[in-house]
């Protein structure tokens, strides 16, 4: 399915309209910079371009609406894609016509609510800063599973993004007796995932430099992009979980490989032994493949 469901706000691309127009509000950005930031045209779509249009349009018109800066244009645009109905064929069609009548009655709500003027135009917001910081990016965390042996992960990155930070953790294959040196992790693997490029060969290595070294680890070879298996673990939650890490040194991922292939939050140790219990099981199962952390390390 092109998208994740009915709603206005659902799936990527409506979400990267919404919040980047958010983001940008929140950042003391005046009207007039974000709409010479975020246009009002969207030429990427690819196929199915009258279906991607309207979500980007009636995203986009959401979320002008709730500042109070809705135009007249926009409204207009949005009315002509609702009676185009290009949303209510693809789902009729992908799912079936009960779905296609719930996408029809979200754009019929949508259309009801953004005709009004928005009375309350949403404030900025400010969001908190996490200042202190349990791990840093770059940290090789070691850890203990249940049969007493050691597994590593690498801090690739701490983010804070609208109020939450995360630690994003990305497994090695490290396993052993004792907690691992950083020479000894060097000649381990890193768990990413390849991400299907369109492009020439030339063009992948123009979007994501460095990256011709792995893909002679690909069966068959093929160009493509990389993105590691991140494991994001909130705050909060490494508030709890942190004394079950170990620090055992700093080893830094390339800018360029730091791209996400997939992730996914963890809030407990149960789940970190679930998962390196039987890591190569684990990654069979969700398509991930390790490759070698000597040729993604940020060398000093």
């Amino acid at each position: 399915m092109a998208t994740d469901g009915i709603k206005i706000i659902d799936g990527d691309l409506a979400r990267d309209t919404y919040d980047g127009i958010m983001d940008l509000y929140d950042s003391g950005a005046s009207v007039k910079v974000i709409r010479d930031e975020m246009p009002f045209t969207k030429e990427d779509l690819g196929s199915d371009t009258d279906f991607y249009h309207e979500i980007f349009v009636t995203a986009y018109a959401l979320a002008f609406w709730e500042l109070g800066e809705l135009t007249p244009e926009v409204l207009a645009e949005v009315k002509r894609v609702i009676d185009l109905q290009a949303g209510v064929a693809v789902w009729t069609q992908e799912a079936d016509a009960a779905t296609g009548k719930k996408r029809q009655q979200a754009l019929t709500r949508l259309y009801q609510k953004i005709s009004l003027p928005n009375l309350k135009p949403r404030k900025r917001k400010r969001y908190r800063l996490i200042t202190h910081f349990f791990f840093q990016a770059g940290d090789v965390l070691a850890f203990r599973v249940q049969d007493g042996t050691y597994r590593a992960v690498i801090c690739v990155a701490v983010t804070q993004y609208r109020g939450q930070c995360t630690y994003d953790l990305v497994p090695t294959t490290y396993q052993g007796s004792v907690a691992p040196t950083l020479d000894a992790l060097a000649s381990c693997g890193i768990v990413g995932r390849k991400i299907g490029s369109g492009y020439s060969p030339d063009v992948t290595l123009e979007h994501q430099p460095g990256v011709d070294i792995l893909w002679q680890y690909a069966h068959p070879k093929t160009n493509f992009f990389f993105g590691l298996c991140y494991y994001l673990v909130t705050h909060p939650d490494m508030l709890a979980l942190k004394e079950k890490f170990e620090k055992v040194g700093v080893l830094p991922i390339k800018e360029a490989f730091r791209k996400t292939g997939s992730y996914g939050y963890e809030s407990s140790f149960d789940r970190f032994e679930s998962i390196f219990s039987n890591l190569e099981e684990h990654m069979a199962r969700f398509e991930q493949e390790s490759y070698p952390v000597a040729l993604l390390r940020e060398h000093e």
